[in-house]
């Protein structure tokens, strides 16, 4: 991970094109469209879920061009500071090692729990196999907990590996995991204790663009205000999601 970071940092020093001098009023939006109810795609082909709708409010508020651009999870932020698109929105927790390497608007989404999911409750979550999503907050936990750590490129994968046996659980956003678990008629359960990680999720930026974090986290604060952004966590997440 540390190479992977230091690599990333290399190529954030040679993205010298900034938002205000290079795109104008146009913003690039990076998503996965992987990751439901975050961002995913719909039965019409098109980007959809809590981030699309976030993200084009945030857009509309701060009077910005919207432009989703799709992008694999694990090339998502060398993608950023190489200049391929101006934000990232795609469920990415607030991280101390993250920001090393790039920038943060204030979270959109609160500190949220991340669970086991697994086909029987005598699984053993530190000592067996687990699957997360690679270079995630989550395979970070697990690769620290004593558990063997089983990556992979999506999230769709992970629970796909608990299915067909080859890992005992998955570790992920919780938020991401219920309705898995609610339409799984039994066959997947969580187990174990939640486990609360990273400092919420919040829009991933170039360092040097500064104008467009200060317009996005004037926006994020107007939605919090108003109310409009807990309206959409509840939405997409249901009663029970954490609000501000």
């Amino acid at each position: 991970m540390k190479k992977i970071i230091l690599s990333t940092a290399a190529l954030a020093l040679t993205a010298s094109m900034t938002f205000a001098a290079g795109h104008g009023t146009t913003v690039r939006m990076g998503t996965e469209g992987a990751y439901p109810p975050y961002n995913f795609i719909n039965d019409n082909g098109e980007l959809d879920g809590f981030e699309r709708e976030v993200g084009d409010e945030l857009c509309a508020r701060a009077e910005l061009t919207c432009e989703w651009v799709m992008n694999d999870w694990d090339s998502i932020i060398p993608n950023l500071v190489s200049s391929n698109y101006d934000t990232i929105m795609a469920g990415m927790s607030i991280t101390d090692e993250r920001d090393e390497v790039i920038d943060f608007t204030q979270n959109y989404y609160p500190p949220a729990a991340s669970a086991y999911v697994a086909t029987s409750d005598s699984v053993d979550i530190t000592g067996g196999v687990v699957a997360a999503q690679a270079t995630t907050i989550q395979a970070g936990h697990v690769a620290e907990s004593g558990a063997t750590l089983l990556e992979f490129a999506t999230p769709d994968e992970t629970i796909a590996a608990v299915r067909n046996g080859e890992a005992d659980a998955v570790f992920a956003d919780k938020d991401f995991l219920a309705p898995i678990v609610e339409e799984s008629g039994g066959e997947l359960m969580f187990i174990g204790d939640d486990v609360p990680l990273g400092d919420g999720i919040g829009i991933g930026l170039r360092e040097s663009d500064t104008e467009l974090k200060a317009k996005l986290d004037a926006a994020i604060t107007s939605m919090k205000e108003d109310g409009t952004l807990n309206e959409l966590i509840v939405k997409w997440f249901g009663e029970g999601a954490p609000i501000y």
